[in-house]
Parts: C-alpha cells; sequence; structure tokens
C-alpha cells in the first residue's frame, strides 16, 4: 500500500524574494514621469531597497507577526502608576522603523517629496497595511503644526525625521517622533463640527486642560496628538503631548482599545479627558477646523494611496498564483476567462495607482507654487477618495475568489488583505461625506471645476468613449437641480473620467483600451471578468506579473 503523499500537488510558491517596487510597472513608470530627472536615480535607489525590503521573506513574517500579536493595553506600571500605554510586538516595531527610515514621513519642503513618499506608501505598504496609519498621521499633522510656529519649531523636525524611537520620552531628548489624531465623536462620526470636548485656558501662553471624550483616537503608539476641542473663543487645535517637558506623563486615559475587524496590528483606542490633560493650542480659537483642513486632506489622499496599495498586492499575488497552478494540461493565467478576470483586476489596479501617483505630484507642484494645482487636487482628492476606496473591497474580494480554496487560509495573505480593505472608505469619513464634499467645492470654487477640466481635457481626443464620457459629466454639471442625491454619481463619473484621462495619456494602449472599455464604454458587464474578448487582454495580465 503507497504511503500517503505529503507534498501538495501543483502548488504555487510563496510570493517572497521580489522587488515590490522594480515589479509593478505602472508605479515604476509614474515616478519616471513626475520626478524631475536629476531626482531618478536617488529615488529609485531608495524605491529599489525599500521594494526589496518589503517582498523579503522576513518582512512578510514581522507582517505575520504583527497581526498574530496584536498590541495590549496596560493601564498601570509595576508599582500601581497610571501610564496608559499600548505594548506592540518586535516585529510591529521593526516594520515602523523600516518605514520611518525610508521617509515616509518626510514629504514637506523635500524636492520631489510628495511623490517619492506616495511611491514608498504604495511599496512599503503592501507588507503590512498597518503601519500606513501612523505614518500618515504624523505626515499629515505638518501642516496644522504650522499654524502655531513656535510649536512647529519644535515638533516638524522629528515628524519628518527619518530616526524611530519608540520610548516615550520628553521631545527635547529624542531624535524622531511621531503623531496621532484625535477627531472624532461617537455621535458625529468624522464630522469636526460635532465635537463636544472642551478646553479651559490655563494662562495666556496657549496652555489648557481638556475635558471629554475622543471616540477614535489613532496611531496610540504616538509622542503626540492633535485633538479638536471647544475653547471659549469656539472650535480649536491642540497638541496633546503624551510627556511632558519635565519627563512627567502627560494624563491621557485610554478606556480601550476598539475591537475592530481589521487593521490588527494598529489599534484604535478611545480617550476620556478628565480636566488634568495639559494641551498647547494650535492656531487661533475658534479656528480649528481651519487647521486641520490641510491635515484631513492629507489624509484623503493617502487613503487613495493605501488602498491602491492593498489593491496592487491583492492582484499580484492572483496572478502570481494564476501562473503557476495548472488547468486543463496549461497554467491557469493562459484559460480565456481567467485571463479577463485578471486583466480586469489589473485594469483597476493600475488606475488608482496611476490616479493617486498624479495626486502626489499635484501637491509637489501646489508647493511650489501653482495655484492650477492646488485648485485641481481641492475637487479630485474627494473624488479620488470616494472612488478609489469604494473600489478597494471588490477588487481584493474577486482576488482572493482567484486563488480559489487556497485563498480562503489565512497562509494565504487574503483573508488579511481583505479585512482591511473596507477600512479607507471609512477612515477619511463616509463615501457620502467625499461625495458631498465633492459638490461643495463645485458651488464655491470654480477653479477647481476649471483645473479639473483643464486636465482631463488634455486627453480629448484620444479615445471616443473618453471624450463621450467627458461630454456625460459636463451634461450632469450643467444640471444640478437635485444634484445632492445624485451626488456619489457623479463624484464616482468624475473621478472615472479622470482615470481614464491619465490612462490614455499615460498607460500602454492594451490598458488604457481595456480600461475605457470596461468603465467607460459600456462595453462590460457589472463583475470583474467581463471585458470585451477582443481586447489584449493577454499584454494586460503580463503587465501585471508581480516580478520584473
Amino acid at each position: 500500500m503507497e504511503a500517503p503523499s505529503r507534498t501538495a500537488v501543483d502548488p504555487a510558491p510563496p510570493l517572497v524574494g521580489y522587488d515590490v517596487f522594480a515589479g509593478d510597472r505602472a508605479l515604476v513608470e509614474a515616478v519616471g514621469r513626475h520626478l524631475p530627472a536629476e531626482l531618478l536615480d536617488g529615488a529609485r535607489e531608495e524605491l529599489r531597497a525599500l521594494g526589496r525590503a518589503s517582498g523579503s521573506e522576513r518582512v512578510r513574517v514581522w507582517g505575520e507577526r504583527a497581526n498574530a500579536f496584536p498590541p495590549r493595553l496596560r493601564t498601570h506600571d509595576r508599582d500601581g502608576r497610571r501610564i496608559d500605554e499600548v505594548d506592540f510586538p518586535p516585529a510591529w516595531h521593526r516594520l515602523l522603523g523600516e518605514a520611518v527610515a525610508a521617509g515616509l514621513t518626510d514629504a514637506w519642503d523635500r524636492p520631489g517629496g510628495h511623490v517619492r513618499r506616495a511611491a514608498g506608501v504604495l511599496v512599503a505598504t503592501q507588507a503590512e497595511a498597518g503601519i500606513g496609519c501612523p505614518v500618515s498621521m504624523t505626515h499629515a499633522a505638518v501642516p496644522a503644526l504650522r499654524a502655531e510656529p513656535e510649536v512647529a519649531a519644535v515638533w516638524e523636525p522629528l515628524a519628518v525625521s527619518r530616526v524611530y524611537e519608540r520610548e516615550l520620552r520628553p521631545v527635547a531628548s529624542k531624535a524622531g517622533a511621531l503623531l496621532g489624531t484625535g477627531l472624532t465623536e461617537r455621535q458625529g462620526g468624522a464630522g469636526v463640527r460635532a465635537t463636544t470636548p472642551t478646553a479651559r485656558p490655563l494662562a495666556d501662553d496657549g496652555a489648557y486642560l481638556l475635558t471629554g471624550r475622543r471616540w477614535f483616537c489613532s496611531a496610540p503608539m504616538s509622542d503626540a496628538f492633535l485633538v479638536l476641542a471647544r475653547a471659549p473663543g469656539g472650535l480649536t487645535c491642540f497638541l496633546v503631548p503624551r510627556v511632558l517637558d519635565d519627563g512627567s506623563r502627560n494624563a491621557f486615559p485610554i478606556q480601550r482599545l476598539e475591537n475592530e475587524p481589521g487593521n490588527h496590528s494598529n489599534p484604535t483606542v478611545e480617550v476620556e479627558f478628565d480636566g488634568t490633560t495639559w494641551a498647547r493650542r494650535i492656531g487661533e480659537e475658534g479656528r480649528g477646523a481651519r487647521t486641520v483642513r490641510g491635515m484631513v486632506a492629507a489624509t484623503r489622499l493617502d487613503r487613495v494611496l493605501g488602498s491602491a496599495a492593498l489593491m496592487r498586492q491583492a492582484v499580484a499575488r492572483a496572478v502570481h498564483h494564476a501562473s503557476y497552478r495548472s488547468a486543463s494540461g496549461g497554467p491557469l493565467v493562459d484559460e480565456p476567462l481567467t485571463r479577463n478576470v485578471l486583466a480586469d483586476l489589473a485594469v483597476e489596479s493600475e488606475a488608482a495607482t496611476v490616479l493617486g501617483m498624479r495626486l502626489a505630484a499635484a501637491y509637489d507642484s501646489a508647493d511650489a507654487g501653482s495655484e492650477r494645482e492646488r485648485a485641481l487636487l481641492r475637487i479630485a482628492v474627494p473624488a479620488a477618495t470616494y472612488w478609489v476606496s469604494k473600489r478597494c473591497v471588490p477588487v481584493v474580494a474577486e482576488a482572493w475568489e482567484c486563488l480559489g480554496a487556497d485563498g480562503y487560509v489565512e497562509e494565504s495573505g487574503l483573508p488579511r488583505l481583505l479585512r482591511e480593505s473596507p477600512l479607507y472608505s471609512v477612515a477619511a469619513g463616509s463615501g457620502n461625506g467625499q461625495a458631498l464634499d465633492v459638490l461643495r467645492v463645485l458651488r464655491t470654487e470654480p477653479a477647481a471645476l476649471d483645473a479639473y477640466l483643464r486636465e482631463v481635457g488634455e486627453a480629448r481626443g484620444a479615445d471616443p468613449r473618453l471624450d463621450r464620457a467627458i461630454r456625460g459629466v459636463l451634461t450632469e454639471l450643467a444640471d444640478l437641480e437635485g444634484v445632492e442625491a445624485r451626488a456619489r454619481r457623479l463624484a464616482e463619473r468624475m473621478a472615472l473620467v479622470l482615470q481614464g484621462a491619465l490612462l490614455v495619456r499615460w498607460a500602454p494602449p492594451e490598458v488604457a483600451d481595456a480600461f475605457c472599455a470596461g468603465r467607460l464604454g459600456g462595453d462590460s458587464g457589472a463583475a470583474f471578468g467581463t471585458l470585451p474578448p477582443t481586447l489584449d487582454l493577454r499584454a494586460v495580465v503580463e503587465r501585471a506579473r508581480p516580478v520584473a
């Protein structure tokens, strides 16, 4: 009697030991397109180093361990003193250290900084999405800090530092620091004007004491948090450090870690200030919403990038699996229907990457003084956040299905990606909020609509399906009667037209053709894998292969 085989039949090898950056053709091309020639060699070298690390077995194990051994809340030390610390496993600190060292909090005032950082976020978060929150919050805090120059002089150099120091100490003794946020109310969601915590001034030097609850406080390992509270002059932004200048702990009473379906390596916490928490005012009293506006916009772009990274990793795994698994005597990837599904997913992933990188380039141009690019960001960022974050869940779910039963076990990595995928459609505010923000900009900032139309107009005449879609958007914009009820439809169409215009200009013809057919031309069904078979789907799938 033969002994049972202990070797899996037709296994696909693990997707490790590869360069996540170099294997992503759309991303490599975007970096080359949006960075000046004098910055390219240095940027590519940095990104290849990060790509090799992110695709390595070592970092893959760190990501698994950071999720398998989630953080725990430690409210008191061994002597009974209140410390309110969240303990993370060593794997988490290694992941976060790699991200900080790679410059994922260092974009402002750096030549090409936003493009370089965006590419780094797309690469690093494919290894573990949880690190996206602390690096995003720290990066996005910089515009808010600048509302109070004295505070920015101390905290901004630490926020953009490439040194990760995990210990909570006075900032004067640290070479790098992380910043989190506390903006969300249980009763008000992400609507900052629903804020109920109060702030009582202590002196004329900007010091206050806070009272009230923050329902979601992000990145609990941070050295300080930006928090909104109601001061005597109205809604105001405050910096709440964890450790005060004299080395004593600031009162930061963590009630619990939120029990969330995903993002297991990086929890949010619920905090209740009790009138003893010291805070420093950032900006003028009553100007809190304006102070955090730039921060919110920066985190929205990171939601686009985070969604694009999850999509890219899911598609890479699906293409890799189908390239090794056999069906009907040949690789599964050569089966016409499988190839159609993979091509459809690949097109969606590339469209998200190209759009995210274009917006990052707009940030660099806006920082350099371009008002047109600044105006484009005001309308394109909420539209892109709405649409790309909405597409993340179905893309990851379909990619999971491409692995069949193999994808349904934790070791495949797909369940972890799927748990993460809904995060970005709620982390930057609900889809309704994003769509209504598009309407607000349309009604109040004509320069933003002009910048959008000029951007998509760069591709007019190149594809008749895109031209029809542009005319369709113009028709919808011409009739704003009852527009709020169709705000989601308008935001979706604006995002799709922008993606189509960018792909027609910059992507290979087979990718642009597939996108226009499937998203703008009405030549496919609603499900993935229904693209017209006359397209060059083989070339689209080959382009998505993760190993260069």
